[in-house]
């Protein structure tokens, strides 16, 4: 059983999942998906002993006492608990990707401002190494505010995981396609999509069609929801089942790989199996 926190996805339209993309509907819906047949517990409200020698972990979006109209939380069950693939942490340098409160030492001059497409260079870069931040606002430590980036990727995640303790990502590509394969199943991102990361989800990035350009917001406070429909009615421009969410997934390989984690605006890698 699970309800947001998840990854979803905007299309332009419903559509039929394509070959490596499976998708359930709704925005903030409850719902349950498996990738094996029979891996999901029936009739436990904290699964003790699962199939296939799975571990289960719930990932909390609300406090766990939180009314049950508003409580948001996901049961993964997992090959290993989620405490094997962390170790001690050394902090790295992503001098690109700033946190508010970015303070300068001098502001060189007030206005409005508007700024061309970043160009794509000849560096190869990631989904971490590529990000660029315009603007922050707020204090990512009272979990207030914003920051508005662009982001430049030409290369895939091999072997690479993030994941950000900050805040949720909302996705806007403006060229290329992206590959967002998170602990929790697959999106498959393009122009006139949007994505939403949550906070906390483990995922890596992988370049379908590049190089990929485009925005993002990433939100410290409160989570997105919809807006109220308002004067529209019921045929809005933003329906719940116009979201998608990503079928169960899963990887079973033993290789080196590297976890990095974005919390209090400072970024750490560590090594994991």
């Amino acid at each position: 059983m699970t309800s947001l926190p998840l990854p979803v996805s905007m299309k332009g339209a419903p559509s039929l999942p394509g070959p490596h993309e499976g998708y359930m509907p709704g925005f903030g819906n409850d719902f349950e998906t498996e990738a094996l047949p029979g891996a999901l517990p029936q009739g436990m409200n904290s699964p003790q002993r699962c199939d296939y020698g799975l571990y289960g972990e719930q990932l909390s979006g609300t406090a766990f006492t939180a009314p049950s109209h508003q409580n948001e939380r996901t049961w993964c069950y997992r090959i290993r608990p989620s405490v094997k693939h962390s170790g001690r942490y050394a902090k790295i340098a992503l001098p690109y990707w700033k946190t508010a409160p970015h303070v300068v030492d001098d502001v060189i001059s007030l206005g409005q401002y508007r700024w061309d497409p970043v160009p794509h260079a000849g560096e190869a870069l990631t989904w971490l190494t590529g990000m660029r931040t315009m603007t922050t606002a707020g204090d990512v430590n009272t979990q207030v505010g914003m920051a508005s980036h662009i982001y430049l990727v030409t290369e895939s995640m091999v072997d690479a995981y993030f994941y950000s303790a900050d805040g949720e990502l909302l996705v806007v590509p403006q060229e290329g396609r992206l590959r967002f394969c998170t602990e929790l199943g697959i999106i498959d991102l393009e122009p006139k999509e949007i994505a939403i990361l949550p906070r906390g989800l483990v995922y890596r990035v992988e370049v379908l069609a590049g190089p990929a350009r485009g925005f993002v917001c990433e939100n410290y406070g409160q989570k997105f929801e919809l807006p109220g429909r308002g004067p529209i009615g019921a045929n809005c421009m933003a329906n719940r089942r116009d979201f998608k969410t990503p079928v169960a997934a899963f990887e079973d390989r033993e290789v080196p790989s590297t976890l990095t984690i974005k919390w209090c605006g400072q970024f750490h890698e560590t090594k994991i199996g």
